[in-house]
């Protein structure tokens, strides 16, 4: 499939999850009679990293503008018909078991104090609870060694991602979004800006902006531009097991001191980790590693929770996340120096939940020149060159 015209008001580069809400939230925008192409390499998304997440969303994290960020995505998920503005949109399921933090050290629980009473003060409805009270809600933990958690029973658990990238990708086409399937190879620049895409076909498309939401491939995007990123792929493992003995309540997703989290999945459960090494990867090593389920993950799940001694192994996969090796948070906005090559990259695990305020406001960039629902400058692309991190805790 090749572009419907020579020259765009906006190309983007990267048609998953995040690529996707940007082209819908400009669509979408009465005042912006423009043309708008998305460029993705892999229309199948087999190897995309929203086709490989565990598709969760949460508040509890470490930045408060992280988690300003997330109550925007849970708020949306819940009203999402009534943004869509379509007959034809479904309902997106939210099911909030929530995320259950666990503290074993006393550095450990001020971090989760403190975390908490940022959360709450920006309106998310995480609570702290002492052993006693985690066991009188949910009995099958093993406490011994917890001194406090702390747990959102409101508007974090999963969500279902996948329809909600379904849903940006069919809402944008009909507000006359044009999609290609296409390879970058090349940004050219003119005068301190991006003036055309390139194609591996040889292809020049004229852009007046470009938005790089590239996923793990973005720092290869923005050497293009020659704008180096610190975004690398980093391999993440997901098991989905059954167990003999199922749970009385759902399992919220649990932040193991292993390094291992583990949640419900329906009738199943859901468990991940990074490898032992967690060195950068190639974005094309999907290696599953499936000697960690039994050397890493059980172990650290059945210990947690010992009514999964017995448990069976039903599904594994690798996806990548595109980690951003200085903080561990997004790169948004303008790159300095190129102020129409816009940035929305190194999501570090947190892309999927964050689609929707992202979108938005890189979208309200190009409309405004400006962040203008949620200010977004702390995770400005400026501060890479500034070598000013905002240092992201919570990263699971």
């Amino acid at each position: 499939m090749t572009a419907a015209h020579s020259s765009y008001d906006v190309v983007i580069i990267g048609g998953a999850m995040t690529g996707s809400a940007v082209a819908w939230w400009l669509a979408r925008d009465p005042d912006f009679q423009s043309r708008i192409l998305v460029v993705e390499r892999d229309p199948s998304f087999e190897f995309a990293s929203t086709s490989h997440t565990n598709s969760c969303i949460r508040q509890q994290f470490g930045s408060e503008i992280n988690t300003r960020i997330s109550l925007f995505g849970a708020a949306f998920i819940r009203s999402f018909r009534d943004w869509a503005q379509d007959e034809d949109a479904p309902e997106i399921a939210l099911e909030g078991f929530g995320y259950m933090y666990l503290a074993r050290t006393a550095q450990a629980e001020a971090q989760l104090r403190a975390a908490q009473a940022m959360q709450a003060a920006c309106g998310a409805g995480t609570r702290l609870l002492t052993p006693d009270e985690i066991a009188a809600r949910f009995s099958f933990y093993a406490l011994d060694d917890v001194r406090l958690a702390s747990h959102n029973p409101g508007d974090e658990g999963y969500f279902d991602g996948g329809t909600l990238n379904s849903e940006f990708r069919r809402l944008g086409r009909r507000l006359g979004v044009e999609r290609i399937a296409g390879e970058v190879a090349g940004i050219e620049q003119a005068d301190g800006r991006v003036t055309h895409v390139v194609l591996a076909d040889g292809t020049r498309i004229a852009a007046g902006w470009v938005v790089n939401a590239a996923g793990p491939r973005a720092a290869q995007i923005a050497a293009m531009a020659g704008v180096p990123i610190p975004v690398v792929p980093r391999r993440r493992f997901t098991f989905v097991f059954e167990a003999a003995e199922p749970l009385p309540t759902p399992l919220p997703l649990t932040v193991d001191f292993s390094g291992v989290h583990v949640r419900s999945d329906g009738a199943l459960y859901m468990a991940g980790c990074p490898p032992l090494q967690d060195d950068d990867a190639a974005f094309d090593d999907f290696r599953m590693d499936h000697d960690l389920w039994e050397e890493v993950v059980w172990p650290a799940v059945a210990t947690r929770i010992p009514a999964f001694e017995r448990v069976k192994l039903r599904q594994s996969w690798c996806g990548h996340y595109a980690m951003n090796t200085l903080d561990r948070n997004a790169i948004l906005g303008p790159a300095l120096g190129l102020p129409n090559f816009l940035q929305a990259n190194g999501f570090s695990g947190h892309g999927l939940q964050q689609a929707p305020a992202v979108g938005r406001g890189i979208a309200e960039w190009i409309l405004h020149g400006g962040w203008r629902s949620l200010d977004l400058t702390p995770l400005g692309a400026w501060r890479i060159s500034a070598n000013a991190p905002l240092p992201e805790v919570a990263v699971i």
